[in-house]
């Protein structure tokens, strides 16, 4: 793969390193916490795949809608000649942003999965022999040095991701990105919006089980890399609607009384019958509040697009005074006036 190319910005240890952190101050500490990204081992990418197929599970099918009616109109809005994507994964939904960028030189995944790197990579130099890659081993949540490559640029992160992060998390997060765009450069971003509190329930607590898998696989995960005893039948999976926060919260609810032991870490961690760890946060968002957490970070959104069912938003922002709006005002999608697209304030997905 001649046009392809990789740099590391994380050394070999740096997932058991972050493992161990996360675990010994998550799980030593009251209320005791995991982040969701140790869900996602070869099964857990698996079970998160199979998640996306479920009738519960609207976001992805949502976004993919908007992605293959506007791809073209992103494609003119920002112009890239750079398209970067961070949390690139297997790279599929991106296809559909490539195949509408006609000017497109280099394609610039970030990952933390060297493997799903390269086998994205090698995909998509099969489908577009013209095409560079220039692909990023790194934690898309610290600072990055992006390579060489032509203006303009596209940042894009999708799959409502972002909700992940709490408030003051994404607020780094988006100073960050500022950081690494210049004038006439954009970024894309998919966001979950709030809806009725079933249809959200529902898509994190699925009938058939499956997000429970996914929710308990990070017990697994620290068995096998940490040496811990956890049995997960010991835990239920309990999905919630945070009203005030306006996010889903995905917790672990031990069933009994449990003393688990942690071997690499020197750790014994009680938990009383009850007791909860909470696994994932995703907050459900709305146009005006994406647009103040942009204006915060020196973003201006400038464009608006939401599937037909108004249940999922793709914004694209450019850095504030960078480029002109046409008409001075914003383009909207497909969300009518009094949907949850288009009410005030707050906050995207994963499983």
């Amino acid at each position: 793969m001649n046009d392809f190319q990789l740099t590391r910005t994380l050394d070999e240890h740096a997932a058991e390193t972050a493992l161990r952190t996360d675990v010994l101050h998550g799980l030593a500490g009251t209320p005791k916490v995991l982040p969701p990204k140790w869900f996602y081992d070869a099964r857990g990418s698996e079970l998160f795949e199979e998640i996306t197929r479920l009738p519960e599970y609207y976001p992805t099918r949502a976004e993919r809608e908007i992605l293959l009616e506007r791809a073209r109109e992103i494609a003119t809005e920002s112009g890239a000649r750079t398209l970067v994507e961070l949390g690139s994964g297997s790279s599929e939904k991106t296809r559909h942003l490539i195949e509408a960028l006609p000017a497109l030189d280099t394609y610039v995944p970030v990952d933390v999965s060297e493997s799903a790197l390269r086998g994205a990579a090698q995909t998509l130099l099969a489908e577009h022999p013209g095409l560079r890659v220039h692909a990023l081993l790194a934690d898309f949540t610290s600072a990055l040095q992006l390579p060489d490559s032509p203006g303009p640029r596209l940042v894009v992160f999708l799959g409502g991701t972002i909700g992940n992060l709490l408030p003051p998390e994404r607020a780094v997060f988006l100073a960050s990105v500022r950081a690494m765009l210049s004038p006439g450069d954009a970024l894309l971003i998919g966001t979950d919006l709030v809806k009725e509190e079933a249809v959200l329930v529902a898509a994190y607590d699925d009938a058939q089980g499956v997000t429970a898998e996914f929710n308990k696989n990070v017990l697994a995960v620290i068995d096998r890399e940490l040496g811990a005893d956890f049995h997960t039948a010991d835990f239920e999976h309990v999905a919630v609607w945070n009203r005030e926060q306006e996010w889903i919260e995905m917790r672990l609810r031990a069933r009994s009384e449990v003393l688990v032991k942690i071997r690499a870490l020197d750790l014994v961690v009680p938990f009383a019958a009850g007791e909860e760890i909470l696994t994932e946060v995703s907050a459900k968002f709305r146009q005006e509040g994406v647009r103040k957490e942009l204006a915060a970070a020196g973003l201006e959104l400038t464009q608006w697009w939401t599937d037909a069912a108004g249940r999922f938003a793709l914004s694209l922002s450019v850095v504030d005074g960078g480029v002109a709006v046409a008409d001075g005002a914003v383009t909207e999608g497909t969300a009518s006036a009094g949907t949850a697209a288009d009410s005030t304030d707050a906050e995207g997905e994963a499983a």
